[in-house]
């Protein structure tokens, strides 16, 4: 999934997109956090075990300050599957951000909360793992009452209903928007709300669907420059499989005259590596349209 990661943080680290984020799964769209008062955090943190120093990181992370007054500290992790253990992850990274509060460089009476989102981003089935410590733990009935419980706050983005998706402003409401329809229909068909950060938007949507045509969209110049919306993607998607497919039809033409050539000669006795040097072929292809014609011929 690291290329899952890299993708989400790109689009995510953007102050306008990380904003928007919080301020629409947590304050129903108003704008309570600003992007001018986030702060990017070093989403690692450390911690020691078996006497040794190891390192854990968040997918995303960032400080929400007013001034020099520190209000949270904010994560985002992104999963595109259900985790059993997320429970534990989270308390590793929240408990490790306290952690630092604790140290001389931060020796001050103010604390803050530390609060971690998960985004899940599955939209062929709900979450259907653990959401805090207790459900995950297999704990004695007499220790029950001494065994204190950390739920996730988890969001399933496939499953928000249309009027949490039109909370968002930013360019993370149309990949909220393409997951909520993939889930619903099957199929997607797009808003023309323009894109601020085009190729991060993209680059999400190929790694979380494994349909690299967005991203091939983005990256392919032509007369018309480069996309602003997802129509724009959408047609340019559609106007390169028209025009792959007439080149596979004239390859799949030519590939059929040239096997046809090839079983004439065969058929006059030519020998093999006669037929493979005239047609500019290896002796091995020339050994397999003999033996097996119907895999070329329509």
């Amino acid at each position: 999934m690291a290329e899952k990661d890299i993708a989400e943080k790109v689009l995510e680290s953007y102050n306008d997109v990380f904003a928007d984020i919080a301020n629409g799964l947590l304050f129903q769209g108003e704008e309570i956090i600003l992007e001018e008062e986030l702060e990017e955090r070093q989403p690692r943190s450390y911690y020691k075990a078996s006497g040794k120093v190891r390192e854990i990181e968040r997918d995303t992370a960032k400080l929400w300050k007013n001034g020099k007054i520190r209000i949270a500290f904010i994560g985002y992790e992104n999963q595109t599957e259900a985790d059993p253990d997320m429970p534990l992850r989270v308390i590793g990274y929240d408990g490790a951000e306290y952690r630092v509060q604790l140290t001389k460089e931060n020796d001050t009476e103010s604390r803050y909360p530390v609060i971690t989102l998960i985004l899940y981003f599955g939209y062929t089935k709900p979450w259907d793992k653990p959401k805090s410590l207790l459900d995950r733990l297999d704990i004695p009935e007499k220790l029950k009452p001494y065994v204190n419980d950390y739920k996730i706050n988890l969001f399933e983005i496939a499953y928000l209903s249309r009027k949490q998706v039109n909370l968002f402003k930013s360019d993370f409401r149309v990949v909220a928007d393409y997951f909520v329809q993939k889930r619903e229909k099957g199929d997607y068909v797009p808003e023309p709300q323009e894109l601020k950060h085009v190729q991060e938007t993209l680059q999400l949507l190929s790694v979380m669907t494994g349909d690299h045509r967005f991203e091939e969209t983005y990256n392919s110049r032509n007369a018309e420059g480069r996309p602003h919306n997802m129509c724009d993607v959408l047609d340019r998607i559609e106007n390169r499989g028209m025009e792959q497919g007439i080149q596979q039809g004239i390859q799949q033409g030519r590939t059929e005259r040239e096997a046809q050539i090839i079983l004439n000669m065969y058929q006059k006795s030519l020998p093999l590596e006669q037929i493979a040097e005239f047609v500019g072929i290896t002796l091995d292809e020339v050994k397999s349209i003999v033996e097996n014609p119907k895999s070329v011929l329509s």
